[in-house]
């Protein structure tokens, strides 16, 4: 999967904070801004694939499955 979202970074002290408006839930944290930012894709990969997963837990054995590519 592949696309772009928007990371907001913020500081705290040392640390460097990111987070993903667009994906709830989906942060980042690091030493430098980079490693916020590694973070944080890291983070909205892991929750798109852990809410894939559920999603398709439903989906009836007779269903038809393709894909669909967005941008």
């Amino acid at each position: 999967m592949s696309n772009t979202y928007t990371a907001i970074f913020e500081r705290d002290g040392d640390w460097h904070i990111a987070y993903c408006p667009e994906v709830p839930g989906a942060n980042g944290l690091g030493r430098t801004k980079q490693e916020a930012q590694a973070s944080l894709a890291s983070a909205i990969e892991l929750i798109f694939h852990d809410r894939r997963e559920d999603a398709l837990r439903g989906v009836p054995d007779d269903a038809e499955r393709g894909i669909v590519v967005v941008g």
